[in-house]
This record gives structure tokens, C-alpha cells and sequence, in this order.
């Protein structure tokens, strides 16, 4: 009486004929995008610096995140003692050495 039946149309031609990807296309651009500014040099970057420690040898000049400069006395499985000064080592986790430093840039600091 005082409401309307209300029916339903049929999908008939009104439908979308692109089956609704195009409602998943800016999704799939936005992904697309962030992947290849931010995720995929962030992943190669990583590998450089796995790279770069697997290569860690004695006598290497490193700089640690910390800030701390040193030659590597010895390398561990996880951790790296780095000689801070005669006779002063240090234990440092290999994942905390940043840079492996060109040969001879401790001497001259």
C-alpha cells in the first residue's frame, strides 16, 4: 500500500562488456608502479649488500652503520671483530657493517 514494489532489472545489454577488469586496471597500475620505484630497488639493493658481505675477508676496511671505522680482524658465520685502533677490537654483527671501505682509507684519516 504505502511501498512500491520495487523489481529488478535484467543485465541484459546495460551489462559492462569488459567483465569488470576495468575496475581492477587502477589497482593493477598503482601495484605496478610501487613495484618499480620502490620494492624492486629496495630488493636489489639488499642483494648488493648480501653480496658485499659474503665477500668479507681479513684485513678489509669497513664502516659500520654505527659510524665506527675499522680493519676486520676476523670474520664469524654471524658476527665480525673489527680492529678499532691498535690493539682495540670490537664484535660487531655482519649485518651492521654498511660499507667495505677502499684499501688505505684508514690511514690517511
Amino acid at each position: 500500500m504505502l511501498i512500491s514494489n520495487a523489481y529488478a532489472q535484467t543485465a541484459g545489454a546495460a551489462a559492462d562488456p569488459t567483465g569488470g577488469i576495468m575496475g581492477l586496471l587502477p589497482l593493477i597500475l598503482m601495484f605496478g608502479i610501487l613495484w618499480f620505484l620502490m620494492i624492486r630497488p629496495q630488493m636489489k639493493k639488499a642483494k648488493e649488500h648480501k653480496a658485499v658481505l659474503e665477500a668479507l675477508q681479513k684485513g678489509d676496511e669497513v664502516m659500520t652503520q654505527g659510524g665506527v671505522a675499522g680493519k676486520v680482524a676476523s670474520v664469524g658465520e654471524s658476527y665480525v671483530r673489527v680492529e678499532i685502533a691498535d690493539g682495540v677490537e670490537v664484535l660487531v654483527q655482519k649485518a651492521a657493517v654498511a660499507t667495505v671501505l677502499p684499501k688505505g682509507t684508514l690511514k690517511s684519516a
